[in-house]
């Protein structure tokens, strides 16, 4: 098995954005509305009928169905027999064209109980451009907030009390956020940033003046007060919103060329790590990876077999089978890799099931 190059893929959206993926990615976009590029994916969008989401494989097969004919080639062994036929991750490109919705994402628990899938959605944020006055993010109430407060801004549609009483949070290029499942949260405009998140398109809209939605697909079709349980409505406090974006939980190899994006919190959902190579090599142990160039060309072999060329806005999916990967060149880049398979178990990531993300359960 052998690394391999991943075209940009861009399923319509409900916001506005793309030109700057398109721009990163060396690919137009097909038209505003295309904000992200679903790298490696698995997972389809929520109500696809025709796989929007999914990754085509450079030999016409989705990247879906491959995995499911060699889960252990692509996932290793350990994780295959844990987790199944699944990467358990989805990883996007997001250019954030306008502000956001506030939004909210399922717990594993809360998607198991009422949305018959065992992922929820925890998330994380590496931002890679952030440009413009509105180039904040909105995370977490700043107090604890009511049910029935909460009701009332959603029925009259406050934006603007909804947005007061969030935390504004200003954002550079190169800082993280882990966006735990349940936190309200927006993106502002402006904000480019690589996405990792539990593979789910599950989101509850606090807010959606201005943007298409009626109110029983904002609450993916959930009754209002049982919607409303998926809101961690407890303010986050300083310390805690500290943690989340906090750099002193990185750690780095001896060499100081490999660098640990986000906090244990994110374990049981995702890992990632930064790659400086500079004018030596980076070595890896084999591991199912999306690999993303922010910057510079370098290149990437492997011990099984092949060999790729990269450059910024280059996007690779390595298979486990593909043996140790070594980066080597003047380029930085994130490898992202699936949840640590002891601490998802001990999260709560259930059995796997038959059926398909995009209908409201797992993609296997």
């Amino acid at each position: 098995m052998k690394p391999i190059a991943l075209t940009p893929n861009q399923p319509a959206q409900f916001y506005r954005g793309g030109s700057v993926v398109g721009s990163f990615r060396g690919a137009a976009a097909a038209d505003d509305h295309r904000p992200e590029d679903w790298v490696g994916s698995t997972t389809a969008r929520n109500g696809a009928t025709g796989g929007e989401g999914l990754t085509t494989l450079p030999d016409g097969r989705l990247l879906r169905d491959a995995v499911l004919e060699d889960p252990e080639g692509w996932l290793g062994g350990a994780h295959a027999a844990a987790l199944g036929a699944d990467p358990a991750l989805l990883v996007k490109l997001l250019d954030a064209g306008e502000r956001l919705p506030v939004h909210v994402h399922p717990t594993r628990s809360f998607a198991q109980r009422h949305l018959g899938c065992r992922y929820g959605k925890t998330e994380a944020w590496v931002v890679l451009a952030a440009e413009g006055p509105d180039a904040l993010v909105h995370l977490g109430f700043t107090r604890d907030i009511e049910a029935g407060e909460l009701d009332r801004w959603m029925a009259a549609r406050d934006t603007r009390a909804i947005l007061a009483n969030l935390h504004a949070v200003s954002v550079n290029t190169g800082d993280t956020l882990l966006v735990p499942a349940g936190l309200p949260h927006a993106i502002g405009a402006g904000i480019f940033c690589l996405e990792l998140q539990e593979p789910s398109d599950f989101s509850l809209m606090l807010e959606w003046e201005g943007f298409e939605f009626d109110p029983r697909e904002a609450r993916l079709g959930l009754d209002a007060k049982v919607a409303r349980e998926c809101v961690h409505r407890q303010a986050l406090d300083s310390e805690r919103l500290a943690w989340l974006r906090s750099h002193g939980a990185r750690t780095r190899s001896p060499a100081n060329l490999v660098e640990r994006l986000f906090p244990e919190d994110a374990d049981p959902f995702f890992r990632a790590e930064r790659i400086r190579p500079g004018g030596g090599r980076v070595d890896l142990a084999p591991g199912f990876a999306i690999l993303v160039v922010l910057e510079g060309q370098g290149r990437l072999a492997t011990s099984g077999a092949g060999a790729l060329e990269l450059g910024t806005g280059s996007a690779t999916v390595i298979p486990y089978g593909a043996g140790e990967t070594t980066l080597s060149g003047p380029l930085v880049a994130v490898r992202c890799r699936p949840p640590n398979v002891e601490a998802a178990l001990r999260g709560g990531l259930g059995a796997p099931v038959r059926g398909n993300t995009g209908e409201g359960s797992d993609n296997e």
